[in-house]
């Protein structure tokens, strides 16, 4: 459980827990962006481009989140 402290503010602690909050809204929002990038691009393709790697327009969402490398 966290713990309040009275006064507020407890010097480089405080700006540093709030740069660590920052740092990790940055990544998850870099994140989504890189799996939303993954989503649009196959969207764009035909079926004969699907089919030579081996997919179907079905497989986008899944594919999009859990990328096979």
């Amino acid at each position: 459980m966290a713990t309040v402290h009275a006064n507020g503010l407890q010097g480089h602690g405080f700006i540093a827990r709030v740069g660590a909050a920052m740092s990790e809204f940055f990544a998850t929002v870099a994140e989504a962006r890189r799996m939303a990038d993954r989503y649009e691009d196959p969207t764009h393709l035909g079926n004969s481009e699907f089919e030579r790697m081996g997919l179907t327009r079905e497989d986008v969402p899944e594919t999009a989140l859990h990328p096979k490398h």
